[in-house]
């Protein structure tokens, strides 16, 4: 009995191709809107998560202010100062922290031949390169023995690299720093690059070399990577310690500043969730359309074969299996126009390609733009979401048809 009625419904499917072909295009419209609009909301996440990535993700810097209340003693408007004290203290109390590096940094004089820039000199340790999430394009970065030997080596941005050698080689040859002869032994791949930001013009020495450009007793900043999901908690504990270490109070934001990247990250990750959920709401509206197509269709296809329905239940056609025949045929309908969806969702996302977002403001943004990319996570929702809306749709006539009285129906013409 069951083959039977099955048989019948595809039978009055192809009975009205037409009709069935434009339901089935009304559904795949629908569930192809799901998946581009899911699919814009995870590429824009993604775009954001490039975009702090260039600079480090689960990065802390922690920059030396002055007090502005008092504390132990001390009244406000203390200087507070680093030193390399400060760094020990904190990887000592820090277990969390992966990476760690002083830094000290001025804006100095960068000559190669007759050409001289002005721009901005950094010195760190060797773990700078990992904590600020540096690429090398040529050459390698300084390392632990030219900081013991403090060694007068320097590694350049891309920007800087074209300004100064133009299309030349630049690795061995020897640059003028604030007079000083310094080697250039790396090259680093082009990062993002917002307006007038000198991000890829910076020059980078090791931190006991900086000492020959300025004094490096004190510190300008400490930065470090760390490896616990509780960054609100480390941000705290940073500020705890560094109070314990320099005597203020340690709700005193003025006093030290900590900037967590973690924390913007986090703020967009709320908004990309806010956008995924409209994105999805938008489509599921537009999807339910479909659904109100296909669920009129069936009804008038129910109105059309009331007789026959009289027919089969005359027969011994019980309720659910006239029930099982209408729902499996509305189903069907959205099962084919949800493959033909996605089908669609998929040339559309491969003809588009990139759509400009970070890029349009910022040089080699193009990681941080947005490409419509369909994860699995996008095809299960939107499965999800197609399968309610068909349930729904083809329920409503297939509960109208196994309600119908056999001999009411028998009567219709």
């Amino acid at each position: 009995m069951m083959r039977d009625l099955l048989h019948e419904s595809y039978t009055a499917m192809r009975h009205n191709r037409r009709r069935t072909a434009l339901t089935m295009l009304g559904m795949a419209w629908g569930i192809a809107t799901v998946v581009m609009l899911l699919a814009y909301g995870d590429g824009f996440g993604r775009a954001c998560a490039n975009i702090f990535a260039n600079f480090g993700t689960k990065l802390v810097i922690v920059v030396p202010g002055r007090t502005s209340m008092q504390a132990g003693g001390q009244k406000a408007g203390n200087l507070i100062r680093f030193t390399q004290d400060d760094i020990e203290t904190l990887a000592t109390n820090l277990p969390q922290i992966t990476h760690i590096t002083p830094e000290a940094s001025k804006q100095a004089s960068i000559q190669y031949d007759t050409r001289v820039f002005t721009w901005g000199v950094t010195g760190n340790d060797p773990d700078v390169m990992s904590i600020r999430a540096l690429r090398l394009e040529q050459g390698r970065f300084y390392n632990m023995e030219d900081q013991i030997q403090r060694a007068r080596v320097a590694v350049i941005g891309s920007e800087a690299k074209e300004k100064l050698f133009s299309g030349r080689n630049a690795l061995g040859e020897r640059i003028r720093v604030d007079g000083l002869s310094f080697e250039v032994i790396g090259i680093l791949s082009a990062k993002m690059q917002e307006g007038n930001d000198d991000i890829n013009r910076v020059v980078y020495v090791p931190f006991s070399t900086m000492s020959d450009l300025k004094d490096t007793h004190y510190l300008d900043s400490i930065w470090f990577t760390y490896l616990t999901p509780e960054y609100e908690e480390l941000g705290q504990s940073v500020r705890t310690i560094m109070a314990t270490q320099h005597k203020f109070n340690q709700t005193d934001r003025q006093a030290v500043q900590v900037f967590n990247l973690m924390t913007q990250l986090h703020q967009f990750e709320i908004i990309t969730l806010g956008l995924k959920v409209l994105m999805g709401f938008i489509g599921t509206l537009t999807l339910g359309i479909g659904g109100v197509g296909l669920m009129n269709i069936m009804l008038v296809s129910v109105t059309q074969r009331t007789r026959e329905i009289g027919v089969q239940k005359a027969l011994g056609a019980q309720r659910r299996h006239i029930l099982t025949q209408f729902l499996a045929e509305a189903l069907t309908i959205t099962f084919i126009g949800g493959v033909l969806g996605v089908i669609l969702a998929y040339a559309v996302a491969l003809s588009v390609g990139r759509l400009t977002l970070y890029s349009a403001f910022a040089k080699n943004g193009e990681a941080g733009d947005i490409r419509l990319i369909i994860a699995p996570g996008t095809l299960i929702a939107s499965t999800l979401i197609l399968g309610a809306v068909g349930l729904i749709s083809g329920m409503v006539p297939a509960l109208r048809a196994s309600r119908l009285d056999p001999i009411e129906a028998l009567r219709h013409e």
